[in-house]
């Protein structure tokens, strides 16, 4: 007989993954391996996804791999930009391709009087040369196509050439422009045939159990389910009546596990990875993509659901609950705050303060 998870299961499941029950001591490298990759939009976004999740990490570890090229920011999953190991990035890259080129399709439509390959020939050669920025990428290519925007011909360029972005950008407390490079230049080695069956496993194993569209969400990528299929995963029936998939041997704690309170950055994965986002969203309330590198603003899980809202200026940490809190909470809450501050501004002495719900 299929077992039933209820709602507060699969959340319990999905934050044991995720690092969000418990912190644990991990290296940053094999933190983003495991939770296969993590949204990077926000450039630095992934230093306080790691700090919630990891116990002591430091900054300087994660800039240290950046410069260091063991792990890359490149166009990957749902065609956004995604912080991923040098490893993952060779092995993962080309599944994407058919996400990067028709999105530049749809978007820009056809390129009437550029031979495409020739385009980019003569764009990989300018980015073999030195990394460079779609804008400054165009403003090369433009003489060459002149009838052509600058901006079409450098998306068209970064869409069909494996690229990643290079430091500074990604470095804490450097910053720079989003400069791209080829993947092959930038961490001097081929391209590989990754695995989808190895990239559905990675995610069951990061985000699951999971329905098939959950993957497909989370991917980008259509027609998974002979994928799901053929793998040694076990099936569960959901409260809905929905079949999800999970692996055998994957944490399932039990519903009611503790979940302490956790700050994520903007453009966590945790909020994202699902088609159907109730077991941390419970009231379909749609996740804010704000601007910005990802430290001055993001949101928080109570009792492992998405709470709230945080945001941080020169003078002041600020939470922004969407209901009145309990007292024990909102004590809970501005512990971990004081300390998340603490991680993105030590130097600096702000106030944190609790709006009311």
């Amino acid at each position: 007989m299929t077992r039933t998870l209820s709602l507060r299961a699969l959340n319990r499941a999905t934050l044991a993954r995720q690092y969000l029950l418990d912190r644990v001591t991990a290296r940053a490298l094999d933190a983003i391996e495991h939770l296969a990759g993590m949204q990077s939009q926000a450039p630095l976004a992934p230093y306080i996804g790691l700090w919630t999740r990891l116990n002591g990490f430091e900054p300087g570890e994660l800039s240290d791999l950046t410069e260091g090229r063991q792990v890359v920011r490149a166009q990957l999953m749902r065609n956004t930009v995604h912080l991923v190991s040098a490893r993952d990035c060779l092995d993962w890259h080309g599944l994407f391709d058919s996400l990067r080129t028709t999105g530049f399709d749809a978007h820009f439509g056809r390129l009437d009087g550029v031979d495409r390959q020739t385009l980019l020939r003569e764009a990989r050669r300018s980015l073999d040369a030195e990394p460079r920025t779609r804008a400054e990428l165009g403003a090369l290519l433009a003489p060459r196509w002149p009838n052509t925007e600058p901006t079409v011909l450098a998306y068209a360029a970064t869409s069909h050439i494996a690229l990643c972005q290079v430091p500074p950008r990604g470095v804490w407390g450097a910053g720079g422009p989003a400069a791209w490079t080829p993947v092959e230049s930038w961490l001097d080695a081929p391209l590989r045939r990754g695995s989808v069956d190895s990239l559905v496993v990675r995610y069951l194993g990061a985000f699951g159990p999971a329905t098939i569209a959950d993957v497909q969400l989370w991917s980008g990528l259509r027609k998974l389910n002979e994928v799901v299929e053929r793998l040694p995963v076990r099936s569960f029936r959901g409260e809905a009546g929905q079949t999800l998939y999970d692996l055998p041997r994957a944490p399932r704690p039990p519903e009611d596990s503790p979940a302490p309170p956790r700050f994520l950055p903007a453009y966590d994965n945790l909020l994202l990875a699902h088609r159907d986002r109730s077991r941390v969203i419970p009231d379909k309330r749609p996740v804010p993509l704000p601007p910005g590198n990802g430290t001055s603003t993001g949101t928080f899980l109570l009792d492992g659901v998405w709470s709230g809202t945080w945001h941080s200026d020169r003078m002041t940490f600020r939470i922004r609950p969407f209901t009145r809190l309990h007292s024990s909470d909102r004590d809970a809450l501005l512990a971990e705050a004081v300390r998340l501050d603490g991680f993105i501004a030590p130097q600096r002495d702000r106030d944190v303060v609790v709006d009311p719900g």
